[in-house]
């Protein structure tokens, strides 16, 4: 297991890098559909689909529906930032993961209001992988005008800050983890394994600062970097709370010793969009 999960991490770290800083705007969109539509099959197990006959079209759905919202923003010319779409989107991820925050901290008494309801499970699929494509594509286009690499550098601070937080939280929980932060969702995370993340956050936010061409004061990066890193937290919990409704351990296995696409992106499922929203609408 080990060993599959560093083979393949050594195979997909490259293709991301390359693909954050050598697509154009419309191939990168395409690319990130196409994630997009794995991540949709997959949600389909927490809707209740057990079949592909309903799983397939769910995620042919997904992909039509977020091309068809693309392409206004694209034809427009605009930057995605000053988009009414991806704007609309971006803030509904915030009331989104306030939702989730209620759920997760309530579960398993939250589960009795949307575990029968294959529709609202659906509605929270559409406001978490739908954000998260815009934040992509919004983060990935800034300035992208004036500088083609900008935004790739953006896409990248947030990628490293989440796996960054997630490596510091796994070591501070290990060496120094008592207090359970949600064992009724997750059992392996911890108090003190979240202090350890936001540390690393904010010598990552830090780092970053002194070195890459990010363009924005340290405190402001400070303050979107460690939300988002609670976002992503959140992120994570939230997923590990609708699979553990569904009763199965990954989302599939479609990535060797890694499970499936939202076993991966959980986390940057909120923090992408989270960091876009307080980046570009709110700071």
């Amino acid at each position: 297991m080990l060993k599959s999960r560093i083979i393949t991490a050594l195979i997909l770290i490259p293709l991301v890098i390359a693909a954050l800083f050598m697509l154009p705007p419309m191939p990168f969109a395409i690319v990130i559909i196409a994630v997009c539509m794995l991540a949709a099959w997959e949600w389909g197990q927490f809707i209740g689909f057990k079949s592909s006959a309903f799983r397939v079209p769910l995620a042919i759905l997904c992909g039509i529906g977020l091309g068809a919202l693309y392409w206004p923003v694209y034809a427009s010319g605009l930057p995605p930032s000053a988009s009414p779409i991806a704007s609309a989107f971006l803030l509904a991820s915030l009331g989104w993961w306030v939702l989730a925050l209620c759920m997760v901290l309530s579960y398993p008494a939250s589960a009795r209001f949307w575990k029968t309801s294959q529709l609202l499970r659906l509605m929270f699929g559409v406001l978490t992988i739908v954000p998260f494509f815009f934040g992509m594509i919004t983060l990935r286009q800034y300035g992208f005008q004036e500088n083609a690499y900008t935004g790739a550098w953006w896409l990248l601070y947030v990628m490293v800050l989440v796996w960054g937080a997630d490596s510091g939280a796994y070591a501070f929980g290990r060496l120094f983890g008592k207090r359970k932060l949600a064992p009724k969702v997750s059992p392996g995370k911890t108090l003190e394994g979240l202090v350890g993340g936001l540390v690393t956050s904010a010598l990552i936010a830090w780092l970053f600062s002194l070195f890459v061409p990010l363009h924005v004061s340290l405190n402001t990066l400070l303050i979107c970097s460690v939300i988002s890193v609670l976002a992503s937290v959140l992120g994570d919990l939230t997923e590990s709370m609708f699979k553990r409704e569904a009763g199965i351990k990954d989302s599939s296995h479609l990535i060797p010793g890694h499970g499936g696409v939202l076993d991966r992106i959980d986390s940057l499922t909120a923090a992408i969009p989270v960091f876009a929203c307080l980046i570009f609408l709110i700071f």
